[in-house]
C-alpha cells in the first residue's frame, strides 16, 4: 500500500524550496538564507533526501545536444489502460516527465529522443502497435525558457533568492562551451546524484575534484545542464497543476516565452511546433489561484490569441525520475 503522504511543515518547506530554486546549494547556505542554522537543514533535509522526498538531478538542454529530439506528445488513451501506458513511458530512460491529464484519458510526455531513428520507431511504430492508444499529438520543443529552472513555489522572498543564487553558477556569455569527453560523465553522475560531492563526481570521471568543480560550473553557468530538485507539489501545498497551450502571435513568442517564464507560478515554459505554440506548466495553491493566473496574467499579454488548459491529474515522472 502506498504511504499517505502529508504536507511538510513550514521549516521543511522552506528547506525544500530553497533546494528547489538551488539544487547545489550548501547546507550553510540554506541556514544562512532562511536564517536557521546549518544543523537544523542538515537534521530537516537528510531525512527528505534519504525517504525520497527530494531527489536531485540534472537534465540535459537538448539544444547543446544536437543528435536530441525533444519532443512533446499529448496520447489519447482508453481509460483502463491508462495507468499502464503512463508506467510503460515513464520506464523509457528518454522520457523526462509524464503526467496524466484532463478527464484520465490523456497523457502528456516529453522525451529526449536520441536522433530520427529513435523518433521514427516510435511515432511509425511503437505507439501505432499500442492497442491502448487511440490517437496523438507532438510537438517539437523549439525552445525552452530556462527563466522558470529556479522556481521556488512562492515559499521564499525574493531577497532570499536572490542571496540562494549568488552562491551559483551564473550564465555565461552568448554560447555554450565545448564538451570535453569527461563532461559526459560528468553529466551522468549528476543525473544520479544532482548533490554529489566534487570528489565523488571527479572519481567517476577521471579527474581531479577541482576540475570537477570546474567543469560543472562550466556546464551549468553555459546552460547545457540544468540542475534539478524532485519534490512532490502537493507536499508543499500546491494542489492544482495544469499544463496551458498557447496560440501566441509569431512576433510575440520570445517576449510572451520569457515573461511567463519568470512568473512564480510558471515550472516550465517552451516554445513548440503543432496546433500550439507555447507550453507552459503552471503550479498553484488552489483553483482560484489558477483562474488568477489565467485572468490576470495571460489576459494581461496581448499577443496571446488562444489558451487551452489541462489538468494534471497525477504526475508519473518529472526531470527524468519515476515517481
Amino acid at each position: 500500500m502506498e504511504k499517505a503522504r502529508h504536507p511538510l511543515d513550514e521549516t521543511d518547506s522552506r528547506i525544500a524550496a530553497a533546494l528547489l530554486a538551488a539544487p547545489r546549494a550548501s547546507w550553510r547556505t540554506v541556514g544562512r538564507v532562511l536564517e536557521i542554522s546549518e544543523r537544523t537543514v542538515v537534521r530537516r533535509a537528510g531525512p527528505l533526501f534519504h525517504d525520497g522526498t527530494l531527489r536531485a538531478t540534472a537534465v540535459r538542454n537538448p539544444a547543446c545536444f544536437p543528435d536530441l529530439i525533444p519532443l512533446a506528445l499529448r496520447i489519447r488513451c482508453r481509460p483502463n489502460r491508462i495507468r499502464a501506458i503512463a508506467a510503460t513511458l515513464a520506464r523509457r530512460p528518454d522520457t523526462i516527465w509524464v503526467d496524466v491529464l484532463g478527464g484520465g484519458d490523456e497523457i502528456c510526455t516529453v522525451l529526449f529522443l536520441d536522433g530520427p531513428d529513435a523518433r521514427n520507431t516510435l511515432l511509425l511504430r511503437d505507439l501505432p502497435a499500442t492497442p491502448a492508444v487511440l490517437s496523438w499529438t507532438s510537438y517539437v520543443l523549439l525552445r525552452v525558457f530556462p527563466a522558470a529552472f529556479d522556481w521556488s513555489g512562492g515559499l521564499l522572498s525574493p531577497g532570499e533568492l536572490s542571496s540562494l543564487r549568488a552562491g551559483q553558477a551564473q550564465p555565461a556569455g552568448p554560447g555554450s562551451p565545448a564538451l570535453l569527453p569527461l563532461d559526459e560523465r560528468l553529466i551522468a553522475g549528476l543525473t544520479e546524484d544532482g548533490r554529489a560531492s566534487y570528489t565523488e563526481l571527479a572519481r567517476r570521471a577521471g579527474t581531479t575534484a577541482l576540475t570537477a568543480r570546474r567543469r560543472v560550473a562550466a556546464l551549468v553557468g553555459g546552460q547545457v545542464l540544468r540542475l534539478a530538485t524532485e519534490v512532490d507539489l502537493a507536499r508543499l501545498g500546491i494542489r492544482v497543476e495544469a499544463l496551458l497551450w498557447l496560440t501566441v502571435a509569431p512576433g510575440g513568442v520570445e517576449e510572451t516565452g520569457r515573461r511567463l517564464s519568470r512568473h512564480p507560478q510558471v515550472r516550465f515554459a517552451a516554445a513548440t511546433t503543432g496546433p500550439a505554440n507555447l507550453l507552459v506548466a503552471v503550479a498553484a495553491g488552489d483553483l482560484d489561484a489558477l483562474y488568477d493566473f489565467m485572468s490576470e496574467t495571460l489576459g494581461s499579454l496581448g499577443h496571446v490569441a488562444t489558451a487551452e488548459v489541462t489538468p494534471i491529474l497525477t504526475g508519473v515522472k518529472r526531470t527524468g525520475l519515476v515517481r
